[in-house]
């Protein structure tokens, strides 16, 4: 069964760069590199990955297409670009010829919900999405619960647009607690270009002393809405670490897609990603490769 983890990170660490890091996150505080992701990925059975961006420049998107071209295993980018900024449109043009590059992100989370509804963002979105036909891009969607309503009306404005909800839209796992989140996420999930990544669950949930049963009733409602169709695992490696590791992440995907078809399991530990990014290497992968 081919195995894609659909989100990661990579980074070469400064205290200017990932000022987001605070000090419960000391772990993070250290290199990423692609040597150190080869090594969790083999001991976890995950074929092929996508990088996705964690700085807010075009210099970190290059730097990820590059090292996703010196790693074969780097299947595809998630990068930014400055949509809200009047250059967006010369910025995709020239990124747009690189073959890995299949997706853009702005971290919105960090944003007030006005943001992604602004008149510069708008333009932005609509250059993304007017050229869909020519270069295929994702657009990965970070926010919190609280911002899913924005969120909702984001994509109404753009249903040719394909948009990947990444970490479940954070609910609070910690706290138990499932609405309005599973209202919110039934909502988002009638819209049919939506994808949601089956990642980020165990950092929302208490670090030290999470369980299966904790994150189940979680899965239960994104699974409920958007079927095995729509959505993607992935591990938000490092990040994931402040909670569990890698194999252990792994490990628990498979236990909570377990009684699904083996044909509803293959697309959302890989199948899916390879379907949503674009990853062509790989679309007639049956097995490990």
């Amino acid at each position: 069964m081919l195995c894609v983890d659909a989100h990661h990170h990579l980074w070469n660490y400064s205290a200017e760069e990932y000022g987001w890091i605070g000090p419960e996150m000391t772990a993070l505080r250290r290199d990423f590199s692609p040597a150190d992701l080869r090594v969790e990925m083999a001991a976890a059975g995950v074929d092929a990955s996508i990088a996705v961006q964690a700085r807010q420049t075009v210099e970190e998107t290059r730097w990820l297409l590059r090292l996703a071209h010196e790693n074969a295993f780097i299947a595809g980018v998630v990068g930014w670009a400055p949509i809200a900024s009047a250059e967006f449109g010369r910025e995709l043009e020239a990124l747009a010829g690189e073959a890995k590059l299949k997706g853009l992100r702005h971290i919105l989370q960090a944003e007030p919900d006005a943001y992604m509804l602004s008149d510069a963002f708008e333009h932005g979105m609509k250059v993304l999405e007017g050229s869909g036909l020519a270069y295929g891009l994702v657009y990965d969607i970070l926010v919190y619960e609280r911002q899913l309503s924005a969120a909702i009306a984001l994509v109404d404005r753009h249903p040719k647009q394909v948009f990947v909800l990444d970490h479940l839209a954070k609910p609070r796992i910690a706290a138990h607690e499932l609405e309005p989140w599973r209202t919110m996420m039934r909502a988002l999930a009638r819209r049919a270009n939506v994808y949601c990544k089956l990642s980020g669950m165990t950092t929302e949930a208490e670090w030290k002393t999470w369980i299966l049963n904790d994150l189940r009733p979680y899965f239960d409602v994104i699974l409920e809405c958007f079927g095995a169709e729509r959505l993607l695992a992935g591990s938000d490696w490092p990040v994931c670490t402040l909670a569990v590791s890698y194999g252990r992440w792994w490990q628990t995907m498979r236990e909570m897609v377990k009684d699904l078809s083996e044909a509803e399991q293959e697309k959302i530990l890989g199948g899916n990603a390879v379907r949503v990014y674009g990853l062509n290497e790989y679309a007639h992968a049956g097995g490990r490769t």
